[in-house]
């Protein structure tokens, strides 16, 4: 094989790279808080899931929305105006003065996220090279999770100056994220270095998406990785601790770090793998190492055992997320735009964590946490066995060879 250079990954999915880490930051801060806030209004297991919920419910009713808008208006200006609107309804929780203002204001901040979580999958899409879709998905999931490992921690330390704290400091972080787009993303282009114009790019249609076995099973497995990660994970890690292990919000926040942490770990070499092994292969591991030791967690009885189970859990959702969100890119491909079909992706994960979280605090109010966190790694196993019939995305003559110091196609 010839030897090639290393191929770049563009400037402006650098930028979006740097976004992510101050995003991730801000969330990470609130998340071990998030269900003890509620909680101290009075209210149930159950109850406090719901707050978890409702964000993630208001992003699935305005995802198909929020596609749209991409089409229209393009991928920047969604974006940053998305940013802003999380900002303004993450401070308006620090000052919610009751359960119900909490719910309300962290549902609002939902429409935000769909906004900026969608454009930044269809920047992605339309800038990566098809070689190093999953090295770009990896790095971008390796600088939102190492916000979470600072952001978990950081955030139960300073639940000691008080639960609101976190929220005044995710809202700056967003404030200051939306800062750096909108004046370092100026000119997003496309693959052939135009300015870009949304309308003028052929749509891919969600009917059309769903003809393709790879992007069935992608929504599966969002819908699990929703599910476990994104709401299981949230809500009901940190009350584990404290009702099972009978430990604080530090550990719920070290928890939340360590499942942070061996997704890190995995991403380290799981996107350059989807790239030269396929993307198959990743996804297919991580679902079936995340659901055994999600369901395994609900049978830890120390506090080194649920963190040891947590880190696993997390490796599985690193090997999981590049190449599901590779095979998704490769579905859409650089030169359509897949606002719609990114919202409908989008929705199936938003769907997991709504329902998720909801029957998981059920179950662990009735009959414990063993059960409610079995029902959650049984999702990921169902996933699998769609993803089994699933085609490989990833052209052979795509695939990479994978170099310690540079990543060239196959020849």
């Amino acid at each position: 094989m010839a030897s090639s250079p290393r191929i770049p990954i563009p400037r402006e999915i650098k930028v979006l790279i740097a976004a992510a880490f101050l995003i991730a930051l801000g969330f990470g801060l609130v998340a071990p808080v998030l269900p003890q806030f509620a909680q101290s209004f009075n209210v149930g297991v159950a109850a406090s899931s719901v707050v978890v919920s409702a964000f993630a419910f208001t992003r699935l009713v305005f995802a198909p929305a929020g596609g749209a808008l991409l089409e229209k208006l393009g991928e920047r200006p969604v974006y940053v105006m998305g940013l802003l609107i999380v900002a303004l309804s993450t401070a308006a929780c620090a000052f919610a003065g009751s359960y119900w203002q909490l719910l309300i204001f962290r549902g609002l901040g939902g429409i935000g996220s769909t906004m900026f979580t969608i454009s930044a999958m269809a920047l992605i899409i339309r800038l990566a090279p098809p070689a190093i879709r999953g090295r770009i998905s990896g790095a971008y999931a390796s600088s939102f999770l190492l916000g979470n490992i600072g952001g978990p921690l950081l955030g139960g330390l300073l639940a000691g100056f008080g639960l609101r704290v976190p929220f005044l400091v995710y809202a700056a972080a967003l404030l200051l994220a939306a800062v750096v787009v909108a004046y370092l993303l100026r000119e997003a282009r496309g693959s052939a270095g135009a300015r870009e114009k949304p309308a003028e790019r052929v749509h891919l249609t969600v009917r059309e998406a769903l003809s393709d076995s790879a992007y069935r099973a992608a929504m599966v497995s969002s819908f699990a990785n929703g599910w476990s990660s994104f709401g299981v994970r949230n809500s009901l890690l940190p009350l584990f601790a404290a009702a099972v292990l009978s430990a604080g919000p530090e550990i719920a926040g070290i928890s939340l770090t360590a499942f942070a942490a061996g997704t890190a770990l995995a991403l380290t070499f799981s996107g350059k793998l989807a790239d030269s092994w396929g993307r198959k292969p990743l996804v297919i591991t991580g679902l079936a190492i995340n659901g055994a030791a999600t369901a395994a967690i609900g049978f830890s009885g120390s506090v080194a055992a649920f963190l040891v189970v947590s880190a696993v859990a997390g490796m599985g959702t690193g090997l999981l997320n590049p190449a599901q969100q590779a095979a998704v890119a490769d579905v859409v491909g650089s030169e359509r735009s897949g606002g719609k079909v990114l919202a409908a992706f989008q929705m199936s994960a938003d769907t997991g964590a709504i329902i998720g979280p909801i029957l998981a605090g059920v179950l662990a109010d009735t009959l414990g946490y063993t059960w409610a966190f079995a029902v959650t790694g049984a999702t990921a196993l169902l996933a699998l066995l769609i993803w089994l019939a699933a085609r490989e995305t990833l052209a052979p003559e795509q695939r990479t060879k994978v170099h310690p110091d540079r990543t060239t196609i196959e020849e």
